[in-house]
């Protein structure tokens, strides 16, 4: 019970990271991509929405490797070493994209060192999602096999990682796209509004080649998300939350765009962990077989739910003081 519990402590860092960090992500693909006439205010706009909040998104990947490597220490262990490539070109592109982010925002404005830390920003913002997507489909891939050497390193450069990794990252765009236009307003609303959509359709692509991959490369995942009692009904959700979602876009209703897109992103979560529950590491650790003597976990747990009391309402008045401003139009970039 303790095991199944802090999976679902991991589950939910995982969504809310997906959410929140992922966004932050999709901010610097659409800051590489900026084009038009408004290019310095659509990145003007992205390094408004990300700035004060960019850092404390990045709690909820601490928690999951927290709660990894202090409930499920043979996991910890045996991916740290399986994956250690993947993992470190992840660490490198989340340091190299806040330092960058830093050093872009106060350089002179228009010199050549502050478009160079500029690239710098958006190339590590594409790296990482890229990244963090193979990881957890390598995970979820059954290739891996965790000898007492590491064996196999490289498995995670197979075309099923690769390609969660690219859905991971056209997910992340379309998630901040469908925020930035919330945030936007007038001809900024309408440049992320249209870039959002396209993001989507993108995301629906990503996903049936993912899933088509995984018949062959996942079968753990492709049972989940075809076998079980519970696929159709989450399937026909999340159909509904993306069609919600593009259809919402269309219509200009950003808010609830928001709304659909958010609740899209949670069900893939859920469907990933739920597909691959009770497996860490397909098909070789488990929640039960890698878990920590009961009364660590206990502790944790006990941990956890204290923090929990400090950490919400923080994050809470975090959001409410820097994400409750008036929109962001063209204008407000002079």
């Amino acid at each position: 019970m303790t095991a199944d519990l802090l999976g679902g402590v991991i589950l939910v860092a995982m969504i809310l990271y997906a959410l929140l960090g992922g966004a932050d992500f999709g901010g610097g693909i659409w800051d590489l991509l900026a084009s038009g006439p408004r290019k310095g205010a659509q990145r003007a706009l992205i390094e408004r929405a990300i700035g004060p909040i960019w850092e404390a998104n990045h709690v909820w990947l601490i928690l999951v490797v927290v709660v990894l490597f202090t409930a499920f220490p043979p996991a910890f262990a045996a991916i740290s070493v399986a994956l250690f490539v993947p993992l470190v070109l992840l660490l490198l592109g989340i340091v190299l994209r806040g330092a960058a982010f830093t050093f872009r925002t106060y350089e002179k404005p228009g010199d050549q060192v502050q478009a160079w830390w500029g690239l710098v920003f958006s190339g590590s913002s594409v790296l990482a999602p890229l990244v963090l997507g193979t990881v957890v489909g390598a995970l979820a891939s059954g290739r891996l096999r965790l000898g007492t050497d590491g064996a196999e390193p490289w498995a995670w450069l197979a075309p099923f990682p690769l390609s969660v990794g690219l859905f991971a990252a056209a997910l992340f765009a379309f998630l901040a796209a469908t925020y930035l236009a919330v945030e936007a307003s007038g001809e900024l609303r309408e440049d992320f509004r249209r870039r959002a959509f396209g993001a989507g359709i993108a995301v629906f692509l990503c996903a049936a080649v993912s899933g088509a991959l995984s018949w062959r490369e996942a079968p753990v995942i492709f049972a989940g998300l075809v076998l079980r009692a519970w696929s159709l009904p989450f399937h026909v959700a999340t159909g509904a939350a993306a069609g919600a979602a593009l259809a919402l876009l269309l219509l200009g209703r950003v808010r609830a765009a928001r709304a659909a897109a958010v609740a899209q992103v949670t069900l893939i979560v859920i469907g990933w962990g739920a597909s691959q529950y009770p497996y860490i590491v397909v098909p070789e650790l488990t929640l039960a077989s890698a878990s920590a003597p009961a009364a660590v976990q206990r502790a944790l747990l006990w941990a956890l739910a204290a923090g929990a009391v400090l950490l919400f309402p923080a994050l809470y008045a975090l959001f409410r003081v820097f994400k409750g401003e008036r929109p962001f139009s063209v204008v407000d970039r002079g």
